[in-house]
């Protein structure tokens, strides 16, 4: 399932985006709040998954009537975007961070990583329409902070980060994917293999593909699974980077044509 953003009322997502208006409890109903209906939201992603997220399941989870949530936000469409903006808020921004704007590309990575293994939902979601809201652009503020002044255009700063964050994404689906797979058969990468292996040697697979089965027992017996999440996150980060780097480099030689 894809969901996508921006697919609400303009006026009334940015109004609830923003908090330029909100009507407050009425006397004789629970307190109910925009912020305790978002929490409440991502909680039911969080714990079920955006199939299972609607409207009168965000108001059983607070125990109200799935009504009483209308005179906080308009619709579904405008709180997804709510909480898209929430949770783009939870990744920290600290402003003194090592190692030069390598240092603060590679802190923006992990802390998009986490964000996403935090919430898996959020691998499902287009975001070709960005949420316009105050969380939102302070992480693509902050982010491009980290490449400013080192000799790169706008559109190539808008361009490193868009390349970070959509590394970690396809990173981070496989992490998910991979964890999802373990929950739904009960069975380990580990275990998965052992049960494998002898119809492997069955169909002399190191005859016919030797390259295949020297490089995948490598790689098996160091990453000790066919396949680590943590390990692909952490290479491709560094190459990642390594390229960001070299365009930097180029971008400082005297005489490069790029200046």
């Amino acid at each position: 399932m894809i969901e996508s953003s921006g697919k609400g009322d303009p006026a009334r997502s940015l109004a609830l985006l923003w908090r330029t208006s909100e009507r407050s409890s009425r006397k004789g109903k629970p307190e109910l709040s925009v912020d305790r209906i978002v929490r409440a939201a991502i909680e039911v992603a969080d714990a079920e998954g955006l199939q299972a997220l609607s409207m009168r399941r965000v108001a059983e989870r607070l125990g109200v009537g799935t009504m009483s949530l209308y005179t906080y936000v308009p619709g579904k469409p405008e709180l997804f975007d709510v909480m898209l903006d929430t949770v783009y808020g939870e990744t920290a921004r600290p402003e003194d961070v090592p190692g030069g704007w390598r240092g603060r590309l590679e802190q923006i990575a992990r802390e998009n990583w986490a964000l996403y293994l935090r919430h898996p939902w959020l691998l499902q979601v287009a975001a070709s329409r960005p949420v316009l809201g105050p969380n939102v652009t302070a992480k693509y503020d902050y982010e491009l902070r980290a490449v400013d002044g080192i000799g790169l255009t706008d559109v190539e700063m808008d361009s490193v980060i868009t390349l970070i964050t959509g590394f970690v994404h396809g990173a981070a689906r496989g992490a998910v994917e991979a964890a999802q797979v373990e929950n739904q058969t009960g069975m380990s990468d580990e275990q998965w293999w052992a049960a494998h292996a002898p119809f492997f040697a069955r169909i002399a697979y190191a005859d016919r593909f030797p390259t295949a089965a020297r490089v995948g027992q490598a790689a098996g017996e160091a990453l000790n699974a066919a396949y680590s999440p943590e390990h692909a996150f952490e290479f491709g980060l560094e190459r990642v980077l390594d390229g960001i780097e070299a365009l930097v480099n180029r971008r400082a030689r005297p005489g490069s044509p790029d200046r």
